[in-house]
């Protein structure tokens, strides 16, 4: 069942201060309300966030503007982390949201707590990665973290803007990116050699049957004609059959009238 509250600031994607939501459960309790970003959306908070929205208000702006502030030292900053990384590239452990607020914090003026720190996952990787850091819910900035094996390859992923991995490794992912591709075209290759096959087959299909409805209609129209002509000779042999019985009949009377 969800939890109702009241914003007392606004937070991304879910609604501005004064907002009344629904929430679940332990998104309020172990979030929103023990960090003071909403009360339980009571008739008595209701009304005591009335009578206090105005300076809810005045203190929002006042720390959005600190804020505003605080990200201009931020702006445009490349952070250095020296982590022990394979050939590849991969680090042996992770950079996480600590390592990072951390690494912020030895080269910026202002400080920057954990919790600002935007990471939906920990970095694995050497490389260049963009980090945003929300210092109020309306600023946000973007830094950029360098993570390398020495101060020196941190450099160059700074000038070159990718990884430094080792020619082995970097002509290996070549060599797979190509494999890969001609992979891909060779199963196109081999669907559209499908495709003229069955097309082949169907076309072979369709003059097959056509040649057979052929001979059908063929033999229909002999059969047919062989029956019309048989017809006269029919009736001409029944003709004769019936002269032939009458002939025999008028012998037969001639003979019992000679008789008497």
């Amino acid at each position: 069942m969800a939890t109702q509250v009241i914003l007392l600031e606004r937070i991304e994607k879910l609604g501005a201060m004064g907002d009344i939501v629904n929430v679940k459960p332990g998104y309020a309790r172990n979030f929103l309300l023990p960090q003071s970003k909403a009360l339980r959306a009571t008739d008595s908070n209701i009304a005591y966030f009335e009578t206090q929205k105005a300076s809810l208000e005045k203190l929002n702006n006042e720390k959005k503007a600190a804020a505003e502030k605080h990200a201009k030292t931020l702006e445009g900053l490349t952070v250095t982390l020296i982590r022990q990384a394979g050939e590849a590239g991969q680090l042996y452990g992770s950079v996480t949201s600590r390592d990072i607020a951390e690494g912020i914090n030895n080269v910026a003026k202002e400080k920057v707590e954990r919790n600002t720190v935007d990471l939906n996952q920990n970095f694995k990787e050497i490389g260049l990665f963009p980090v945003t850091v929300t210092l109020h819910p309306e600023v946000k900035i973007d830094v950029t973290i360098n993570i390398a094996r020495t101060e020196d390859e941190a450099k160059i992923q700074l000038k070159s803007g990718k990884a430094v991995i080792s020619d082995d490794q970097a002509e290996a992912e070549e060599r797979a990116a190509a494999r890969a591709q001609a992979e891909e075209k060779a199963k196109e290759a081999l669907m559209d050699e499908d495709a003229l096959a069955s097309e082949k087959e169907a076309e072979a299909k369709a003059a097959e049957k056509a040649v057979e409805d052929e001979a059908k209609a063929a033999a229909k129209a002999e059969a047919k004609a062989a029956k019309k002509s048989a017809a006269p000779a029919e009736e001409a042999e029944g003709d004769a059959e019936t002269e032939a019985v009458e002939a025999s009949a008028e012998t037969e009377a001639s003979e019992e009238a000679k008789a008497e």
